[in-house]
């Protein structure tokens, strides 16, 4: 028998006049969800009155809490999502889908969690403006971003590397540890503690899966060699996974992402980019394009040193992205509307030919 309350569960979760019981969602297969309840490890699907009638209703994935329907002989029925107090998100404009995308959606990568390990290989995946964007929706996640950075044993000279990444990483713990020898892992046991989840994110083979199996002390997770041309390892999770370590707490160990496409992220932006945002409106003219006019206070900024060009432009392309994602979506949403009120027309206007 589990007890929920292990897994990060609060009465106060469960609405009032919600029937059932809770469950947590531990993984995604298409149609069929994996959950952990009172009654144990079990499968469930959706109940599709609840969840294709309502379209409120925001379809369950991996670290939800849910109501069900428990049933001891097969699938039970899933059906409510329960409140999330955390959420990951991406946009669905990735690559070449940009200019293709008929419509413009979040994708929520996990829920319910209260750390995020945003993990970069600390020797050839180390990517700092990809680290930019990682941390700035991991600040409008509601949860507290910490950067990992995996695989210091492959490493000349790590600490090195790590006062370089903590100059765009202010107030975000940065740690350097390494799965294979052990070394950094017992800076992380303030995060590592019974009833607490923490999502891991990060690219394809920067260690996601062994950090899991080190912190477990075991294979949990499979992962293949690291390849000698490029020191990284070939990722093997293919979907978004809730487990338990030994010690209680809950990991979601996801797939690796190869692009990270904005959503909302205007408290992220400002607690990522909190250094560039305080020149932003000490311009001479409030209408200032940073570019060319004279009492810009981001260019003399950047002619004196206190803020880097690299800084800016990832800055900049950043906001892009999120307000691309923001205008296409009215533009998308808009353009139905259109294209609906147009169909009314034209079946009313052949309403009235066929009266004539």
């Amino acid at each position: 028998m589990i007890n929920l309350v292990d897994y990060g569960f609060t009465l106060d979760m469960i609405p009032q006049n919600s029937v059932g019981i809770p469950a947590r969602i531990t993984a995604v297969h298409k149609e069929r969800y994996a959950l952990v309840c009172e009654h144990g490890e079990i499968y469930g699907r959706l109940k599709s009155s609840a969840y294709y009638a309502d379209t409120a209703m925001d379809f369950p994935i991996t670290g939800d809490f849910v109501m069900i329907n428990h049933n001891p002989h097969g699938d039970s029925q899933i059906i409510e999502t329960l409140h999330r107090k955390t959420k990951f998100s991406r946009s669905n404009l990735l690559g070449h889908a940009r200019g293709y995308a008929k419509t413009v959606k979040e994708q929520i990568v996990a829920a319910n969690f209260d750390y995020v390990f945003i993990m970069q290989s600390i020797n050839h995946d180390l990517n700092v403006r990809r680290l930019e964007r990682y941390l700035t929706q991991a600040g409008q996640s509601g949860a507290m971003p910490v950067v990992i950075l995996t695989k210091a044993d492959l490493a000349e000279d790590h600490e090195e590397v790590l006062k370089n990444i903590e100059k765009v990483t202010v107030g975000v713990n940065v740690h350097s540890i390494s799965a294979k020898t052990g070394y950094g892992l017992d800076r992380l046991s303030n995060y590592l503690q019974p009833g607490k989840t923490i999502v891991f994110l990060g690219s394809s083979g920067v260690g996601k899966s062994s950090l899991v199996n080190a912190l477990a002390g075991y294979e949990v997770m499979p992962v293949k060699e690291i390849r000698e041309e490029d020191s990284r390892g070939r990722h093997t999770t293919t979907h978004r996974q809730l487990l338990m370590l030994p010690n209680g707490t809950i990991v979601i160990d996801t797939p690796g992402m190869r692009e990270l496409g904005m959503w909302e992220i205007t408290e992220g932006l400002c607690e990522v980019f909190a250094d560039v945002e305080k020149y932003i409106g000490n311009c001479k003219f409030s209408d200032c394009k940073h570019e060319t006019e004279p009492g810009c206070a981001v260019k003399a900024a950047m002619e004196r040193g206190e803020l880097s060009l690299e800084r800016w432009e990832s800055y900049l392309k950043i906001k892009h992205d999120a307000k691309y994602a923001a205008d296409r979506s009215t533009f998308l949403r808009d353009k139905d509307a259109r294209n609906k009120e147009q169909m009314i027309q034209n079946k009313r206007k052949k309403n009235k030919e066929r009266e004539l």
